[in-house]
């Protein structure tokens, strides 16, 4: 790469998840170096980063030659899915699999205390399901949208039990992190906690239920991780009005994933791949303000719309700021 095209592409404090490239190469090296060549000088370690891959990154994040943002949790990867990213996680019935779950999020914090990382992304639970009635859901909503009586039938359905279930999970999930933060507090680690918004209908939180959890836990440090996909899609299905809320809830961000939706497919390149030039700028000043913003793509989106997008989205960014200036 020539020196005036690395300066050209340069994306300064934005990061990029690793979620890119870990599906399609095998070397911890290379995929940072891949990611290293769009113009990023800091990641975020998704939770598919195994102890084999860190063996090679490890040292370049030592050396410097790449800057942690975040690292999501569950970190390094722990294949069980009783605490994989679809779980319930920190909200379990269970005293022995809930104090599990509250491990695993102490050991992804100090891996993002070891690599200097802001934040530790945390899917933290959701309202338990026989079956995956989301999946059940977004067929029906594609297929004959979301105001059919097939698909609204449905949802009731999904609706009636979320209601009855959600604040009993939502309180357990606010002891877990609270016992979380005060773990981390002994040891000394002060990197975020980020709740991330959902992309299935029965998962916690709603924007809602991120400001209950982080309003009981004032002082401590966890925040709202503001995914724009996942909101963009919860707003589609009709759990809440994203853009509406957005504006009550910011404060409570800390750290944003930034990708686009078309329909109810998520991570693409915000502008580029929906064609739409005015669809992702609701979600600008929740991105203005958030500490860490990591872009969090998938395999399909090419290096020059990643560019492209980035473009855009920060020409954007400085004509709000302009504006409000």
């Amino acid at each position: 790469m020539e020196e005036g095209e690395a300066i050209m592409i340069d994306k300064g404090a934005y990061s990029f998840s690793t979620c890119w490239n870990i599906k399609r190469l095998t070397g911890g090296r290379e995929l940072i170096e891949e990611i290293r060549a769009l113009g990023f000088r800091r990641v975020e370690l998704n939770y598919n980063i195994t102890q084999e891959l860190l063996e090679t990154i490890e040292p370049m994040i030592e050396r410097g030659d790449i800057g942690v943002s975040s690292v999501h949790n569950v970190f390094p990867f722990v294949n069980d899915k009783a605490y994989d990213t679809d779980s319930v996680m920190l909200g379990y019935d269970d005293e022995g699999m809930r104090r599990r779950s509250v491990d695993l999020l102490l050991q992804s914090m100090e891996y993002a205390h070891r690599y200097g990382a802001e934040a530790v992304v945390v899917h933290p639970g959701e309202v338990p399901f026989e079956s995956n009635i989301d999946a059940e859901l977004k067929q029906l909503w594609q297929a004959y949208g979301p105001q059919s009586p097939q698909y609204r039938a449905l949802w009731e359905r999904m609706m009636e039990r979320r209601s009855a279930l959600a604040p009993r999970y939502v309180q357990r999930i606010a002891e877990s992190l609270e016992e979380v933060c005060e773990e981390a507090a002994r040891r000394g680690w002060n990197a975020a906690v980020g709740i991330e918004t959902r992309s299935r209908c029965y998962q916690i939180p709603t924007l809602r239920e991120a400001a209950e959890i982080c309003g009981r836990l004032q002082g401590a440090p966890v925040h709202l991780w503001l995914d724009t996909g996942h909101a963009m899609m919860m707003q589609r299905m009709g759990l809440y009005d994203a853009e509406a809320e957005l504006g009550e809830i910011k404060r409570f961000i800390y750290g944003v994933h930034i990708h686009e939706t078309l329909g109810l497919s998520d991570h693409w390149c915000p502008y580029v791949h929906s064609g739409e030039e005015r669809f992702f700028d609701p979600y600008l000043e929740a991105i203005a303000c958030a500490k860490v913003k990591v872009y969090e793509l998938k395999a399909a989106c090419l290096p020059e719309d990643i560019h492209k997008s980035h473009r855009l989205l920060t020409g954007r960014l400085q004509a709000l700021e302009s504006a409000a200036g």
